[in-house]
């Protein structure tokens, strides 16, 4: 992006200095064949728009630095985060994260019963069915879910200090085990009425965001785990490619004698 900046910025100056270069003969042969009137305006105006112009292309030095000093700086943070942030990490942290929302999602209504929505077809958005027998996500399963997102988010801060491939498979074991239980568990708890049919008319179980979180939460703890246990933008050098990259950094000598520098030639 930065570098792509640049060269639209370099060929703005050249289209710029293009302009002036092509609109300078002109100017200069009207002046030349101009009235006496417009020279003696021009005369008393240049003196006057001199500080404007200067101040002009000062605050555009001005900008320029900064713009500069902006991008340098943040090369740099590029630089070193990318020495700090390993795909690795990265992944790491994605399983903490998930580990977390897991957690997070068991405390979030995850079902209700609707009473009478039939009825409220075609009204606005304002009036909203109402709803009963709300349950969070970890009342169905004895929230069973949050010590595997705490084991999750644990895995996740120890990846993140070391290295071990094992640890990848750890959480995508516990993810799946999270998707089991919330497709075995959850879902048809959370489609069942169960007594609500024969107190209300026109009711019927829905599924609120709770579930959708830990859903996604479990399915992210699976594909982070396996995107860990991967190793991404890991490339393994081998000997002779060490050897080679050696060679073409090791600085030539300079010939001392003119039989080498033939044979070098």
């Amino acid at each position: 992006m930065i570098a792509a900046a640049r060269r639209w910025s370099r060929q703005v100056d050249r289209v710029g200095n293009r302009g002036l270069e092509r609109a300078y003969p002109p100017l200069l042969l009207a002046w030349h064949r101009g009235s006496k009137e417009a020279q003696r305006g021009a005369a008393w105006l240049g003196p006057r728009l001199r500080p404007l112009l200067a101040l002009f292309f000062r605050a555009i030095a001005t900008g320029e630095r900064w713009v500069r000093g902006t991008c340098s700086l943040l090369v740099r943070a590029a630089t070193a985060a990318s020495g700090r942030i390993t795909p690795s990490r990265a992944a790491a942290f994605v399983v903490f994260a998930a580990g977390a929302c897991l957690v997070a999602s068991q405390f979030i209504d995850y079902r209700a019963v609707e009473i009478g929505q039939p009825g409220y077809a075609g009204l606005p958005d304002v009036a909203k069915v109402p709803t009963t027998d709300a349950r969070t996500a970890g009342a169905a399963h004895a929230y069973l879910l949050v010590p595997v997102g705490l084991a999750a988010a644990a895995l996740g801060l120890l990846a993140m200090r070391r290295e071990a491939r094992r640890l990848g498979l750890l959480v995508a074991a516990l993810g799946l085990l999270s998707l089991a239980v919330i497709l075995l568990v959850d879902l048809p708890h959370g489609l069942d009425e169960g007594t609500q049919t024969s107190r209300f008319a026109g009711a019927s179980a829905v599924l609120e965001d709770g579930f959708y979180a830990e859903l996604a939460a479990a399915g992210g703890m699976v594909l982070a785990g396996l995107l860990y246990y991967a190793r991404p933008c890991r490339i393994r050098i081998s000997l002779s490619g060490r050897a080679a990259s050696a060679r073409r950094r090791r600085p030539r000598r300079r010939a001392s004698s003119r039989a080498r520098v033939a044979r070098s030639a």
